[in-house]
């Protein structure tokens, strides 16, 4: 007696199975040219291996982070301009590690989605490549999933994981005292923090993401996906140089949070907001939006991406090491006796 088959396959509730092996071949490459000293497998295993002896450890302590990129994604999926997203999740990721005193070693990534859309999946994953590259950091695996039913049309999602390294007594913060000055290194925008109100103000404000950017060339949707600056060549050369006592990242929660998670019991910090000039997208923001300095302050970078807390008579050393990288530090306050971060001056 036969058995009557129906013929159904994967393919038809919705999962390729062949794209997914061939957005694996198509990123190869990408994956490739962000090899560095430590790496021991390429993409396709079933686990990733890293040799911390290989990398140059001889008493290793492992710092791991995670993390993704929020809303900015919206403005990713709705524009079509997904080439730089995965930039911003690297960053996310390793400008965190760094804030440990950790170097960035590796990275895997998680993209989900409805429908596999090859090229659109390829583009993605070769920005994010590109972070790894910027930051000297491996992408040495990841997940790609094909969800049906779980994302609208054209959606995903993207996340992130990676780890690093530094040598056991190195991590940061350490030692910071009164007196030690604040370094800021500026960022490239809104980077990839704020943007449920960067959305609502920009509905407000009545433009489309394909409209004339109101503070630069192009489009305001171009403009507000500028990525995340990148921060770790210049941060692990000042750690190598041995002269900063602690890095914060300025993520969500701005200058007025993220600063405090830095400083001692006791100690807080002075910044000076005549120091710098607020940049044209900060500023357009808080006009359309009626925004309050303390609301930026706490929502924003407004222009700095991550301070570094140095002692007074390494300022020029520090400023040497994070140049190496292209950063233009400049230094906004210091740390004082006290607690919580008294501005002086005004942004806006």
């Amino acid at each position: 007696m036969s058995t009557s088959k129906n013929g159904i396959t994967y393919a038809d509730a919705g999962v390729d199975i062949d794209a997914g092996n061939a957005l694996v071949e198509r990123i190869k490459p990408a994956a490739k040219r962000t090899q560095r000293p430590g790496t021991m497998s390429g993409l396709g295993g079933f686990g990733a291996l890293f040799d911390l002896k290989g990398a140059g450890f001889i008493d290793p302590v492992l710092v791991a982070a995670t993390d993704g990129v929020g809303t900015k994604l919206r403005i990713a999926i709705d524009t079509g301009n997904v080439d730089t997203i995965g930039i911003d999740l690297v960053a996310m990721c390793v400008n965190d590690l760094v804030c440990q005193g950790a170097e960035p070693l590796f990275f895997l990534d998680y993209f989900a989605t409805g429908k596999l859309e090859l090229d659109q999946a390829a583009r993605i994953i070769e920005g994010i490549a590109e972070g790894c590259a910027q930051s000297g950091c491996a992408l040495i695996g990841g997940e790609t999933a094909e969800m049906p039913g779980m994302y609208h049309a054209g959606d995903f999602d993207l996340a992130g994981f990676s780890v690093g390294a530094m040598e056991r007594g190195t991590e940061l913060p350490r030692d910071v005292a009164v007196g030690d000055v604040l370094l800021a290194l500026p960022s490239d925008g809104v980077h990839s923090n704020g943007y449920s109100l960067v959305r609502k103000i920009v509905e407000l404000s009545g433009l489309a993401w394909d409209d004339a950017c109101p503070w630069a060339e192009g489009t305001l949707g171009a403009a507000l996906l500028t990525p995340t600056k990148l921060y770790v060549k210049g941060a692990v050369a000042a750690l190598k140089a041995d002269v900063v006592h602690a890095l914060a990242h300025i993520t969500g929660g701005g200058l007025t949070e993220n600063l405090p998670r830095v400083l001692p019991d006791g100690m807080g910090a002075e910044i000076d907001l005549d120091a710098w000039d607020l940049p044209p997208v900060f500023k357009w923001l808080a006009s359309q939006g009626g925004m309050a300095q303390a609301e930026l302050l706490k929502t924003f970078n407004s222009g700095v991406g991550m301070i570094a807390v140095v002692p007074a008579g390494k300022v020029n050393a520090a400023m040497a090491a994070f140049a190496t990288d292209g950063h233009a530090a400049f230094v906004i306050g210091q740390i004082t006796d006290g607690e919580g971060v008294e501005y002086k001056g005004a942004l806006l």
